[in-house]
Formats: structure tokens, sequence, C-alpha cells
């Protein structure tokens, strides 16, 4: 079965993870632009950033046989600094234009404060002036309900198109706040995250529309081959390899396939 992990850190991952990928299903996958780890103290850090996102990290991809695409913006560990935020979305557009990047990713909450909340407003608007797609981080296990509950309450207020939006690292707990947006929804399978067991559980009992599996494997505790692992979850669990093969397949062609940039 082929399969597209759509939120994975492949800088962080090593070139031999690339190979496993590969040799499981793994056809491409989407970085979307993450935290080193400590806060960038300059734009041009970002902007390095971007630039090995869109040149070297593609090619290193294309060698073992997987497409590489992009989301850029400022992740939400680093929208508690707006000045520093807004000199790098003033100089973002370029970026934005080059023939790998799908859209505007990954923003959100982290911690739940009005800084992130307001970088959060500034980036899904810039996503929807462009039309382009979206990724939407949800904070993790503590702020998690909450943080869900108030990226709701900003999509309503911004209205940017839904199906060009994914509301990512859902959980049974926020799963219902998600789907009632309307827009799509990403389950991460990673430790504090959501299990094998929990993302099949939801998407068996919601189905499969607008349902998206991924890794966001980076360098901590985390499986690039996540998604494979969730799909041998699914088939234990006896669900039919038609709906499999829609989540990791068919899904991901649909919402990334919606800007034109996007060739499988």
């Amino acid at each position: 079965m082929r399969m597209i992990d759509p939120h994975i850190h492949m800088q962080s991952r090593t070139t031999d993870d690339y190979r496993l990928m590969a040799a499981a299903g793994i056809a491409a996958v989407c970085e979307p632009a993450f935290w080193p780890g400590a806060d960038r103290q300059y734009p041009e850090s970002h902007l390095d950033y971007f630039n090995i996102l869109t040149t070297f990290e593609p090619a290193r991809a294309a060698k073992r046989g997987i497409r590489h695409y992009v989301f850029l913006g400022v992740n939400p560990k680093e929208s508690e600094n707006i000045p520093l935020a807004e000199k790098v979305l003033a100089r973002i557009g370029p970026y934005l234009e080059r023939p790998t990047v799908l859209g505007i990713g990954e923003i959100g909450l982290n911690k739940n404060t009005p800084n992130e909340i307001e970088m959060l407003k500034r980036q899904l608007r810039m996503a929807a002036e462009r039309k382009v797609l979206c990724v939407i981080h949800t904070p993790h296990a503590a702020e998690k309900l909450r943080g869900t509950q108030l990226i709701a309450d900003v999509i309503r207020e911004v209205d940017p198109p839904r199906h060009l939006c994914v509301i990512d690292h859902c959980t049974r707990a926020t799963i219902d706040i998600a789907r009632a947006t309307g827009c799509w929804t990403g389950m991460t399978i990673y430790p504090g995250k959501c299990a094998p067991e929990e993302a099949a559980g939801i998407i068996r009992e919601y189905g499969p529309e607008r349902m998206l599996l991924n890794s966001s494997a980076d360098w901590e505790d985390s499986d690039p081959l996540a998604v494979v692992v969730t799909v041998g979850t699914m088939r234990e669990m006896h669900m039919d390899d038609s709906l499999i093969e829609k989540v990791v397949w068919h899904n991901p062609i649909a919402f990334l396939g919606q800007n034109p940039k996007f060739v499988i």
C-alpha cells in the first residue's frame, strides 16, 4: 500500500529514515516549519531555514525516491515574539512562491497566549488571502482542549476556506471540536499525542472523510514509520483496506492536491 505522511519534520531525521520510509511504501512527505529546540534570534535565521527546506531537503528526499513538500510560517512556539515574527512574515513572500511550498504552517497555539492567538490570526489571514493550504497546530496535552476551542473560535472569526485548512494533532478529546469547524482533521501518531489504537478507533467511529494520519516525527522520541504502524493496527482491527487506503493515500492527495504544485 502506498502512503503519504502529510506532517513530518525530516530535517530532524537521518537519510536512513528516508530509505526505510521509501521501502515501507511512503511516496511523499510534507514538512511544516518547525521549532529548532531554541528560539531563533533573528529573522534571517528563519529565512535560512526556509531556504534549506525548499532546496536541500527535497533533493535529499528525491535521491531516495520520495517527493518532499513544505509548509512555511512562524511556528506557534516562536509566535510569542511578535516583532520578530512580523519581520519574518514581511519577507516570507518569495519563499512561498517556491515550487515545493504548498502553503502556510505549521501555525496555531502552544501555550494559548494572546500573542500566539494574534499571530495565528495574521498567518491564517495570509493563507486565506493567498488561497493556499494551512496546517494548524493544536497544543500539547495540558493546553490541548482549551487551545483547540480557541483555534475554533479564531477560525470562525477569520473565516478562511475550510477545505484548505487542517487542524492537526487531534485526539478523542478534541476531534468533535475540530470537526465542527468544517476543516480537515489530522491525527498524529506520536508519544503523548495519539496512539495507533486511538487514531484507528476514531477513524472507525467517525469514518474517513477529511481525516489525515501523520507521524510529526522530529528529534524527540518519535517514529517516521508511525503511519505504516497505524496501517498495521487498522488491519489488526479488521478495517477494510479500501478505508485504510483512503486515509493514508487518497485523502492526503485530495487535501494537498488542492495546490497544483502537489504532484504524485
